[in-house]
């Protein structure tokens, strides 16, 4: 518990501000490079739950073109990543801006990845503790399996991660966060640029 409620976020403000410095030069190349791309901002900001379902603005690298339909609709993933950007995405240096969310006490750097503000009414009792600690930049689904897993075991990885939440976890999850980056593992679902939506699990019952 005392590293859970204070030594977690004395580490990650260290690590998040080392890694930050590190990576400026990676940071500051995408910054240009994607200003210029889209003509525009390079960030991709959107609204997600966080600890206690607190609402937070996440910070990515944008990796898609805002390309609509005829009725002003948006077109899919597949429609509107760019090459550059499916580069970006899959080396997963578009989470590079993450780190400011981390420094400012919004994110950790290991814990349930955050996810769209509108899954959160959809979740199971036990689906909903993964809001029991922060989101973080990684966490024990990603490292088993990222986007190619289904959302049930992510949802399972999620819960175990909250009840199992240790020092060493948060290590071995860095280290083999790490190695998939490097192996390109898991970064998509088969048959679709992202992952799917979540419309919720028939068999877990709704939240009370």
């Amino acid at each position: 518990m005392v590293y859970r409620n204070l030594f977690k976020r004395v580490i990650d403000f260290i690590l998040a501000f080392l890694m930050f410095i590190i990576l400026f030069p990676i940071f500051l190349v995408l910054f240009v490079a994607l200003s210029i791309h889209h003509g525009g901002s390079p960030f991709f900001s959107q609204a997600r739950p966080g600890l206690g379902n607190k609402t937070f603005q996440i910070l990515k690298f944008k990796t898609m073109k805002e390309l609509v339909d005829d009725r002003g609709n948006l077109l899919s993933d597949a429609d509107r990543i760019t090459k550059f950007g499916k580069f970006v995405r899959n080396s997963s240096l578009d989470e590079i801006p993450q780190l400011i969310n981390v420094l400012k006490g919004e994110m950790s750097l290991v814990g349930p990845r955050p996810l769209l503000d509108e899954y959160v009414h959809l979740y199971s009792n036990e689906q909903a503790r993964r809001h029991e600690v922060k989101p973080g930049v990684t966490g024990w689904a990603q490292v088993n399996g990222r986007n190619a897993i289904s959302w049930d075991a992510k949802f399972k990885y999620d819960v175990w991660y909250v009840d199992n939440l240790s020092f060493l976890l948060d290590l071995r999850i860095l280290f083999q966060t790490l190695f998939n980056v490097m192996l390109g593992k898991g970064v998509t679902q088969k048959g679709h640029v992202s992952m799917e939506r979540f419309n919720g699990s028939p068999s877990a019952g709704l939240r009370k």
